[in-house]
């Protein structure tokens, strides 16, 4: 079957278990798509064939057997910031070009433990720090709607694939955005979930406070049977939430009726563009068409967002990034002539000019006289922001706004204004400084590029977020669409 890609998880695992076909056919048959169009949008860096079909004769001996897992037989893919034992893992950067990981991250090891086929390892932004994958020491990733625009970032490679038809779904991390704005960008539904959802072990680190793995997908349906399967408490992640994981699946089609939706009017009063604006009216509409309440809220703090995350981000990126140094792991300066040029030279080799931005911003903003002024100040703000969050969800359910100020931009469009660039993550940033989940889905397009809307809930209500994006998706056909690029 040729065009198997375009079955949802729901449809291969029905599929899997009638034996209308095998988890090998399946592999082999997103194999040879990746083989015939990665070329043309660069979205992994490493194809792991021999241990997928492995893999896939694994899940296909257990069909036989009946003793099938969850998502036993189905094909994704691991965005390479998430450590996969024995295989090169690369966080996008020539620092870690050479790095081999001992171990596997919990996520990983959850997927593997579900029965899932790594297809391999995509590529992202160099160590995380980017909204256009146009950092990452292996290339640009080009955007499958058109291929010489970006694909958002940093978790670009795993939307690029996913909307592309090379894998069922992707892992992916969100720091300031970097799930729901590729998603919006590759017309997928992307989810951030609650800040300890989703365990961190394994996963290299960005910024340590603002770090939530996710998953982008062509549905919120597809979402939930991935979500459901990374999700759990992890005792190796001091960050991760001992509470029980519900069954997304499940708990998907319950009824939406009389859930409250609330617009802040910081977002609303900004001067988007006409297409953007008409998406979001639209996707209000159908909302309200499906028995939910919409009413104006207020988030007064909200448009510190930007300046307070360009403080604390880089200032942990600075701290996580100082283990990279040329001795124990990663790429080491040729014939350095002491410890200190060891030192400066790797890091000056190793680094991309973005991640060097960042640790010279952190540095700044932790150093001695410097601390009190910028990083204690933008941690008092930060509190300011998520009580802005916990006041208005006593009032609504839901904060809706777009995901994105516009669809995806062209290659290069951006890169030589750092805070242009910076801004492409105004309206996500908000959910990771208060560790809300947070979920984009599609909502319409522009010239072929699509258009993402944007809901973040309260702690730990991912079911409630998936269930609004999966009616949504009930009553629209935007997720269902797909780019050609054959």
């Amino acid at each position: 079957m040729e065009e198997f890609y375009k079955l949802s998880i729901k449809e291969k695992l029905k599929g899997l278990k009638e034996s209308a076909f095998s988890s090998l056919e399946l592999t082999e048959s997103y194999l040879q798509r990746i083989k015939k169009v990665d070329k043309k949008i660069n979205s992994f860096i490493t194809v792991l064939e021999d241990k997928a079909i492995e893999s896939a004769r694994e899940s296909d001996k257990r069909y036989k057997e009946g003793s099938a897992l969850p998502l036993d037989g189905i094909p994704i893919a691991h965005k390479d910031i998430f450590c996969t034992e024995g295989i090169l893992t690369t966080c996008g950067s020539k620092m870690l070009s050479n790095f081999v990981s001992p171990y596997s991250s919990t996520v990983v090891k959850n997927f593997s433990a579900n029965g899932s086929v790594i297809l391999g390892k995509t590529n992202m932004d160099e160590f995380a720090m980017g909204s256009s994958n146009e950092t990452s020491y292996f290339g640009a990733v080009n955007n499958p709607w058109k291929r010489n625009y970006v694909p958002g970032g940093s978790s670009g490679g795993s939307a690029a694939c996913v909307s592309a038809g090379l894998a069922s779904g992707a892992t992916a991390t969100d720091t300031g955005g970097s799930i729901r704005q590729p998603a919006a960008l590759c017309g997928l539904t992307g989810i951030k979930p609650t800040y300890g959802r989703v365990s961190r072990y394994g996963m290299i680190a960005f910024a340590s406070s603002l770090d939530q793995g996710g998953v982008l997908t062509k549905s919120a349906e597809d979402a939930a049977y991935m979500l459901k399967a990374m999700s759990g408490h992890d005792p190796r992640d001091s960050t991760s939430l001992n509470v029980d994981v519900p069954d997304f699946v499940d708990e998907i089609n319950e009824d939406i009726k009389g859930l409250r939706i609330g617009l802040p009017k910081q977002f609303f009063s900004m001067n988007l563009p006409n297409y953007v604006e008409k998406s979001i009216d639209e996707s209000i509409k159908i909302f309200e068409k499906l028995g939910a309440q919409v009413e104006d809220v207020d988030l007064p703090h909200i448009d510190l967002s930007l300046p307070i995350y360009y403080v604390i981000a880089p200032a942990e990126c600075s701290a996580n990034l100082s283990r990279y140094d040329g001795v124990k792991f990663g790429y080491r300066c040729e014939d350095p002539n002491n410890l200190d040029d060891l030192y400066m030279r790797t890091r000056e080799e190793g680094f991309g000019a973005e991640v060097k931005r960042r640790i010279l911003i952190g540095t700044y903003a932790l150093s001695a006289g410097y601390y009190d002024a910028y990083y204690l100040k933008a941690q008092k703000c930060r509190r300011l922001v998520a009580d802005d969050f916990s006041k208005a969800f006593k009032s609504v359910d839901f904060i809706l706004s777009p995901t994105a100020p516009d669809t995806s931009f062209s290659l290069g469009d951006k890169t030589s204004d750092p805070v242009e660039m910076y801004k492409q993550d105004i309206f996500t940033i908000p959910a990771n400084l208060a560790g809300l989940p947070g979920i984009s889905f599609p909502c319409g397009e522009h010239q072929g590029l699509p258009l993402g809307v944007q809901l973040v809930a309260d702690n730990l209500n991912e079911s409630k977020l998936l269930r609004m994006a999966h009616y949504f998706q009930l009553n629209t056909d935007w997720h269902e669409a797909w780019p050609e690029i054959e």
